[in-house]
């Protein structure tokens, strides 16, 4: 019997990338849904060439579709967008898309959101789904606006929030800490004890899985992450460790480092990796969702195949 049919946007970013090549491993048919006319990647059923920020002749694209995986959107690395870039991309497309897939019967409607809907670059305590969402930048509040736009629509819905994702083909800050971990010299990181929560591709893969899987209705946000934070220095230590390294940490005291990054350019970096930022993955737990990989040996492996890649 053929799977259940998906049609997946963002197929060409990091994490749509990934989904592509995971939904058909699981018994999903993969229908992709495209901006422009492109190759068609061999892993999808089919592809529906439409402009997702207005989406009113999506019948074709979604028919007989059993559930969307929106995972298309602009990101939080564009720094500089206008405000209403994000609203209009992140918020208006993503409602328009939701309502056009609840007009042709879609099952389930599963939204790769942000920890950032919900939280500022650190903050205090371990966040749940229960915090007050504080976003603190254009990218979340556009996120959040989309998952209340979502909330009030008659579909079943879940919004994925990931904190920072890792794996192959990783962009941003966490391909930058990999940059730096290949290096040959120290880094003064090993005084940093603040802890941060990230996320494997392949965790999240499974937390996308366990979104199409539920029984029942959900119809909420559910924070992503790996179950154990770690410190900078031992995200660090990890990535060297699939070097074949030592970790070799210098324990700089972190208002000179935070000083010296800045100086350098590197403030937002410092703010984000060196910040703590803890988010708790239990309500998708109790969803039965389980952890593909291990925080540190997935990293290891990220460091490892990066450098036999390179």
């Amino acid at each position: 019997m053929a799977g259940p049919l998906i049609a997946l946007t963002g197929a060409t970013g990091f994490i749509g990338r990934h989904l592509l090549r995971d939904l058909p491993r699981r018994g999903y048919r993969v229908r992709v849904l495209l901006r422009r006319p492109a190759e068609l990647p061999p892993e999808a059923q089919g592809a529906v060439v439409g402009d997702l920020s207005a989406p009113r002749h999506m019948a074709e694209a979604l028919r007989e579709v059993d559930a969307v995986i929106h995972s298309a959107g602009l990101a939080h690395a564009m720094s500089g967008r206008p405000e209403d870039d994000y609203r209009a991309i992140n918020a208006q497309a993503t409602i328009a898309l939701a309502r056009a897939a609840e007009r042709a019967r879609v099952g389930r409607f599963v939204f790769l959101s942000s920890i950032r809907a919900q939280a500022g670059p650190s903050a205090p305590g371990v966040l749940t789904e229960a915090d007050e969402p504080r976003p603190t930048d254009a990218y979340g509040r556009s996120k959040l606006e989309a998952e209340r736009g979502l909330a009030e629509t008659g579909l079943d819905w879940a919004a994925l929030r990931p904190v920072l994702v890792y794996g192959p083909g990783v962009a941003g800050n966490m391909a930058a800490l990999l940059r730096l971990a290949r290096a040959p010299y120290p880094l003064p990181f090993g005084a940093l004890a603040a802890r941060r929560s990230v996320l494997s591709v392949d965790n999240l893969a499974e937390a996308v899985d366990t979104a199409l899987r539920h029984e029942g209705p959900l119809r909420r946000p559910l924070i992503v992450s790996d179950p154990e934070p770690l410190t900078l220095g031992e995200i660090v230590a990890a990535l060297r460790q699939g070097l074949g390294r030592p970790p070799g940490l210098i324990p700089l005291p972190p208002a000179l480092l935070g000083f010296a990054m800045r100086l350098s350019g590197r403030g937002e970096m410092f703010e984000r990796l060196a910040g703590s930022l803890v988010a708790s993955p239990a309500a998708l737990q109790a969803l039965n969702w389980r952890p593909a990989v291990e925080t540190r040996a997935a990293l290891a492996a990220l460091a490892r195949n990066s450098s036999s890649d390179a």
